[in-house]
């Protein structure tokens, strides 16, 4: 093969394997070297899946058996560790969970199986997937393969720098209020949060608060994006949000038969931005006015009249915390940092939370007035590149902010569980990716993704991948 293996897409690789060009073997051997050469320096791979070669193995004999085969016969796949996978250590980024291995597949990791993906490798995340950096006390931190001393972001940063850094080509994550979009934009890599229950929560943990948690896959393309989506959407009967039947057509190249509205803004309601950030988020809105679309800098009211930060914040103590105390009880010692946050922070009055439910369905119906007049929104993934490990603050646009604040361009769209997807468009002075976001209303995953692969082919920093 003189392909580099590594640097395919999931949609090339089942194409490789399906016409002989490429073995299943070949594509997880590869994938595995890739991992032992590079997961010391990152660590985005906690546990290798046992089985995966026997797997590919299994998945050639079958391909040359002339049986019909599913759209990801061969290709491995990798996913964060808060997902269940049957008979493969799935430890929560906890001491407390250190040895569990679950007897099922979380419904998700099962439908990439069925579609013919061999489960390689867990992935890294915080303490319990709750925190803007992957980092914990049971298998550390994980690093930025554009730069080791930054973070790859948080709560899926295992798995968005496994994929930058070319040790998985496609995989499953989940995002409470940044965890797909975020990491995405740190690492380079695409991401796409679901509507709210389009793709089931079952087998994945934590829960609370099941109304914010999404789904999603994470890959190098906007195309293995769509496939992926396609084959994980669409209920199991056993979460009670995902309940709307699937009906997604992968087909990217279609366009309505008007100009695709889009609005763009990097001000309304997000607070201090990174002018870096700001220009990058104009520079994708002028290609897309220049491919055709009717683009107009706009403001939203409802996300200036409550902030979708202060918003999660109220609502999130009431409902995370009474769930952090019962993971820890008789654990108190094995702790970390935002646990230890959370079960310290007061709880909110009852009022304040009744106000901040209140908010939140302002914040829904300001959403819907204005998809009545655009068909995407074009904003910041995050309020600045990928950041220093361990910050507890930072400064943007000559702003000190919480390093909670990062997550205000992203937490609107877990409230109101309208679907976002991120995309690199641009670089920072300092060589880190930017990304850019996209959202749209609900249930319209497949206008995002039309958007998305418009800028992806207008991409300045298309190909673009870390030297590591």
């Amino acid at each position: 093969m003189t392909t580099d293996l590594n640097r395919c897409d999931a949609t090339e690789l089942a194409e490789l394997i399906r016409t002989g060009r490429a073995s299943s073997v070949e594509v997880v051997q590869a994938h595995l070297d890739r991992i032992k050469a590079t997961n010391p320096k990152i660590n985005a791979v906690v546990t290798l899946a046992d089985g995966a070669l026997d797997a590919a193995r299994a998945a050639d004999e079958e391909l040359a058996s002339g049986a019909e085969v599913g759209p990801l016969h061969g290709v491995p796949f990798t996913v964060k560790d808060s997902f269940d996978t049957a008979g493969v250590l799935t430890q929560r980024g906890s001491p407390i969970f250190a040895g569990r291995v679950p007897d099922t597949d979380a419904t998700a990791v099962a439908r990439l199986k069925r579609a013919g993906g061999i489960l390689l490798a867990k992935t890294n995340l915080p303490e319990f997937a709750y925190w803007i950096e992957s980092d914990n006390l049971l298998t550390g931190r994980t690093n930025n393969p554009w730069d080791l001393d930054r973070s790859s972001g948080g709560s899926s940063g295992g798995e968005s720098a496994a994929i930058a850094a070319g040790m998985s080509p496609l995989g499953l994550a989940s995002d409470l209020s940044i965890s797909l979009r975020g990491p995405a934009s740190d690492t380079g890599v695409v991401a796409l949060k679901p509507t709210h229950g389009r793709i089931p929560m079952t087998g994945t943990w934590p829960r609370e608060p099941r109304r914010d948690w999404h789904a999603g896959p994470m890959a190098r393309t906007v195309r293995d994006l769509a496939l992926a989506y396609s084959l994980l959407a669409g209920p199991d009967g056993a979460d009670g949000f995902s309940i709307v039947p699937y009906d997604f057509d992968t087909g990217l190249g279609a366009s309505p038969d008007r100009p695709v509205r889009v609005g763009w803004l990097v001000d309304s309601g997000l607070g201090p931005i990174d002018p870096e950030t700001a220009a990058t988020v104009q520079a994708a809105a002028d290609a897309l006015r220049g491919a055709g679309m009717r683009v107009d800098a706009v403001t939203i009211p409802a996300l200036e009249r409550d902030n979708p930060f202060d918003l999660f914040a109220r609502q999130h103590v009431m409902e995370m915390k009474p769930a952090m105390q019962e993971a820890t009880a008789g654990h108190e010692d094995q702790r970390f940092t935002y646990s230890k946050t959370m079960i310290s922070t007061p709880d909110t009055p009852v009022q304040d939370y009744v106000r901040a439910e209140q908010g939140v369905e302002r914040l829904r119906d300001g959403f819907a007035e204005y998809f009545q007049r655009y068909d995407a929104l074009l904003l910041p993934v995050t309020s600045i590149p990928a950041h220093a490990h361990a910050l507890t603050q930072f400064t943007v646009d000559g702003q000190t902010v919480d390093a909670f604040r990062l997550m205000t361009p992203t937490v609107p769209f877990n409230l109101t569980g309208l679907p976002a997807l991120s995309i690199r468009f641009g670089t920072s002075s300092e060589g880190m990716p930017i990304g850019v976001q996209v959202a749209a209303n609900w249930h319209a995953e497949s206008t995002i993704l039309y958007i998305a692969s418009l800028l992806e082919s207008l991409s300045p920093v298309r190909d673009q991948h870390p030297a590591i």
